[in-house]
């Protein structure tokens, strides 16, 4: 029926939600390296805006913003067999039945001129076309049929006058009798006002041939290979009537002029299709009950085929292949992760321990400032240089988590590798870190659900859900003129996702010193260990770090307020 080739499906390396400057270039980079090492379908994407300092980078580096996606299920149009047996409505019986046989399909979309589906044809349909509903001498021999359409089932010669490419209706007479007799026939016919309609079938009988072209038939079908003399032709031509010769016997030319009729006729128009943004997940309950065995894919546009899936591709369908980087939880992951296949994890923060996988798969996790940094180190072990643009976008990733080297969570790794990294781009980390820094406050810029959803993760503990949003501004400077309104976003976000604690820190990199605003459960607030002043901030100096300093404080205030009750 249909050539089933390996689908090879897309594979995306991608970051957490609300992407930071290491999540996005971390992927880029990855994605890079798997393309230099033969993963030609390697693609960087993300699920979540660019944030304007990684934009920045971006400019900088000359690259194009990674592919947004916000969901990893595959759809239809991914998994569907697009090399498709399928046949034009305006086609034959005889050569729909002759393919159906040769390619060993059971059904068989039928679209039209334009490539738009118009139904589903099975054997069964097609036998309308040879046998009429209503059995009976009048309703055998009359059809819809195109007299092209004859010539061509009948492999015959035309030499009478031109024939019609629409579909009429016919009346098929075997001449057969004695030309009395037929002529007779074609007298009542007559009366009746439909002799224009008849095919007369005849060998070589040239008194029989006079006549019906005399009578002015539709079509006069000749057959065993003969052909009338040149002065019936030359008649019929004048009278408008068709001539075909054809080497068949009469027998086989009658039966198969009801083999030349279209498969349009037969056609099931009620048919189930799927669209091709369908999500699989979607698509396999929606049909799992249903009678038919082929599904065909059509654009929702325009409603052209696209492919067709049967209920057996459904069984283990192609996922879009993943790999995770900068992140390890399903909470925090792209949209239908569950339904991916995750190839990779490459990451530097804490275990969460929902991943699940058919197969063992590759997880790099270890305690360093950023993911880029690892990210770095695998063009290392692979002997593999790393091209300058890539190269300044991993140090962007290596800085915003580091704050240049000056997060608590940096390691030797990170010192080493940013100053290899620094040789290659040709840049001097400092200048860079100021410049980045410089190229975005969302304090002075942003919306206040710029500032609380651009780099927020949430996170799930002793039984509570939490929500960390991190701003890194070069300065405080304005912050106080909008910790009111920042304020008021947190507590809109606690109403309406349902946190137990909504937190912000906005960090000083220059003074190396954050403050924080909290919102939800008062006991777990009022839990946090950090002094808290009169309006309501908490001060941290020296607090920078999400990963190494925020989320141990709170989870030590979750465990002191669950105590507590």
């Amino acid at each position: 029926m249909i050539k089933n080739p390996t689908i090879e499906m897309p594979l995306y390396v991608v970051g957490h939600r609300n992407p930071d400057t290491d999540a996005i270039c971390a992927a880029i980079g990855y994605a890079d390296l798997l393309r230099r090492k033969g993963e030609s379908k390697a693609v960087a994407a993300r699920c979540g805006p660019v944030p304007a300092r990684t934009a920045w980078v971006l400019e900088q580096a000359g690259m194009e913003k990674p592919l947004l996606i916000d969901d990893v299920n595959a759809t239809a149009e991914m998994i569907c067999r697009k090399e498709v047996v399928q046949v034009n409505e305006n086609e034959t019986f005889l050569a729909t039945y002759r393919l159906m046989l040769s390619t060993g399909v059971r059904s068989i979309p039928v679209v039209n001129d334009q490539g738009e589906l118009r139904g589903l044809l099975k054997y069964l349909d097609l036998l309308q076309l040879l046998m009429p509903s209503e059995l009976g001498a009048e309703s055998v021999r009359r059809m819809q049929v195109s007299p092209e359409k004859i010539q061509t089932t009948l492999e015959a010669k035309s030499v009478g006058a031109e024939l019609e490419s629409e579909e009429r209706e016919i009346v098929m007479l075997v001449g057969a009798s004695s030309p009395e007799t037929v002529q007779r026939r074609l007298e009542m016919a007559k009366e009746k006002g439909d002799v224009g309609s008849y095919v007369v079938m005849c060998g070589d009988r040239p008194n029989v041939q006079r006549i019906s072209i005399e009578y002015g038939v539709r079509m006069l079908v000749v057959t065993s290979g003969f052909e009338p003399p040149e002065h019936l032709i030359q008649a019929a031509r004048e009278n408008g009537v068709g001539i075909l010769s054809c080497n068949l016997d009469t027998a086989s030319a009658a039966k198969l002029i009801r083999c030349s009729r279209m498969v349009s006729h037969a056609l099931n128009k009620d048919v189930y299709r799927v669209l091709a943004d369908e999500s699989v997940r979607g698509m396999r309950k929606r049909i799992a009950n249903h009678k038919q065995d082929l599904f065909p894919v059509v654009n929702p546009g325009d409603n052209s085929l696209i492919g067709v899936i049967s209920k057996s591709d459904l069984i283990d369908p192609p996922r879009i292949r993943m790999v995770m980087v900068d992140h390890n939880e399903y909470s925090q992951a792209v949209e239908g992760v569950e339904d991916a296949e995750v190839l990779e994890v490459i990451d530097h923060h804490r275990l969460a321990g929902d991943i699940i996988s058919r197969e063992p798969i590759r997880y790099l996790n270890e305690p360093v400032g950023s993911t880029s940094t690892l990210v770095a180190r695998e063009y290392r072990y692979a002997g593999i240089e790393v091209p300058k643009p890539v190269a300044k976008c991993l140090i962007a990733g290596m800085i915003s988590d580091t704050l240049n080297l000056t997060s608590p969570t940096t390691t030797d790794l990170d010192r080493e590798i940013l100053q290899w990294l620094c040789g290659i781009a040709e840049v001097d980390a400092g200048q860079f870190t100021r410049d980045f820094f410089a190229s975005g406050s969302l304090l002075a810029h942003g919306t206040s659900s710029d500032a609380v959803g651009e780099d927020r993760k949430v996170f799930e503990e002793n039984g509570a859900r939490v929500s960390i949003s991190h701003v890194e501004e070069a300065g405080l400077d304005f912050f106080d003129d909008r910790r009111e309104e920042l304020m008021t976003t947190l507590d809109s976000l606690v109403a309406h996702k349902g946190y137990d604690l909504a937190l912000m820190i906005v960090t000083d990199i220059n003074k190396l010193h954050s403050v924080l605003l909290a919102s939800g459960d008062e006991k777990i607030v009022q839990a946090l260990p950090f002094d808290r002043d009169g309006q309501g901030v908490f001060q941290a100096p020296g607090v920078v770090s999400r990963k190494k300093q925020v989320f141990p404080a709170v989870c030590q205030a979750l465990r002191v307020a669950a105590a507590s009750q």
